[in-house]
């Protein structure tokens, strides 16, 4: 190697670790925030809030929230941080909970646009709708469970693989706001009796805005319209026919549901989108609250599972139709099968859904009673 060579070899070296230094930022002088909250305050003002952890051992309590109200979401760091000791980082968020308050302002998902300019900034953030003033849940701290961003967090993750709920990011929500062919839905949670609770899903319109709430349920019965459960799902429903017996519902029976196959047939007939959804499942009892002889007439119980599945899904497909929304997704279908027909109507394609047909059957395979006769 000639000396020419080397010398420039070591000066584009020393230039990598100098450029690579020149952002550190050492632990001590940082806030590391794991949740960032926005809400509106009764007068209407922004209000944002920030949960990070405290790492001190002469600290009994572990996270420190704050409270701000800025103009916009990036004049928040630096309010923020004139209560702190360190520089916030946004880099290490985990969630963002945004009050329903803020979900019914148009173009709330605006406020996320520091996140998206600013390359340092992670895009994974879980996104959680709150019902109720986010003050409730900063400020609950129960000394019973891990701190809120890990505690959500893994709620979100763990319900998302039972299909009790959905894991939308910060960037799959952005792709699903720019989506034409499908409408965009988020993980919901509430404080009940001073305890948080994950309730299911919350909907919203093609501009982001809140539509409906969906329960732990109907979120399950969403998942399987989208295709897109990963295990087992777990469901109870009532039989008709049978009797509630004092304070327990003895008319219930509950199933667990695999294999799971969903065929859409799209069309386009007198003006309007036509879509036949065919649903199969294999089930299998978990629980019988009423004495019923399964092995003897196991067909007749089969077919009033299937009858009560469809009534389900077709309740859930009339609420989302009423809504004006998709968010089982039936635009990618129409924009693939029936693509002039979608292109007319993509801009508004929540309002023409609700004018479609669509049309369930379910088909149930009762595949497992138990290990009880």
């Amino acid at each position: 190697m000639n000396k020419r060579l080397l010398q420039v070899i070591l000066i584009a070296m020393v230039v990598v670790i100098i450029s690579s230094c020149s952002d550190r930022l050492d632990m001590e002088d940082a806030s590391f925030a794991l949740l960032v909250g926005f809400d509106l305050d009764k007068e209407n003002e922004f209000i944002v809030y920030s949960t990070s952890p405290v790492f001190s051992k002469d600290v009994e309590k572990k996270t420190r929230e704050l409270r701000v109200k800025p103009q916009t979401n990036r004049q928040s760091r630096e309010k923020q941080d004139s209560y702190t000791q360190g520089v916030f980082q946004g880099r290490s968020i985990q969630v963002i909970l945004i009050s329903k308050r803020i979900l019914q302002q148009e173009n709330w998902f605006q406020l996320t646009d520091v996140w998206f300019r600013d390359p340092r900034n992670a895009l994974t953030p879980r996104i959680i709708a709150f019902d109720g003033p986010l003050s409730e849940i900063i400020y609950l701290n129960s000394k019973d469970q891990p701190m809120l961003p890990l505690l959500l967090r893994e709620m979100i993750d763990t319900k998302d693989a039972r299909s009790e709920t959905v894991n939308t990011t910060l960037q799959g929500l952005h792709e699903q706001i720019r989506e034409k062919g499908c409408t965009p839905f988020i993980s919901e949670v509430q404080v009940k009796d001073k305890q948080i609770a994950m309730t299911g899903i919350a909907l919203l319109d093609h501009k982001g805005n809140f539509a409906d709430s969906l329960s732990i349920e109907e979120s399950i019965l969403l998942r399987i319209l989208q295709n897109s459960t990963k295990k087992t799902v777990s469901l109870t429903i009532p039989i008709p026919g049978e009797m509630k017996i004092g304070p327990f519902h003895t008319d219930k029976l509950s199933l667990n549901a695999d294999k799971i196959k969903v065929k859409i047939k799209t069309s386009y007939l007198g003006g309007n989108f036509q879509f036949d959804m065919h649903i199969t499942m294999r089930v299998g009892l978990t629980e019988l609250m009423f004495p019923y002889d399964v092995r003897s007439h196991g067909k007749e119980l089969e077919n009033k599972i299937t009858d009560q599945m469809q009534k389900q899904f077709e309740s859930l497909i009339k609420k989302i139709q009423a809504d004006k929304i998709d968010p089982i997704g039936l635009g990618f279908h129409a924009r693939a099968h029936e693509y002039n027909h979608f292109k007319n109507v993509e801009d508004h394609w929540g309002e023409t859904l609700a004018k479609a047909d669509i049309h369930v059957s379910v088909k149930t395979i009762l595949g497992a009673m138990g290990t009880v006769k």
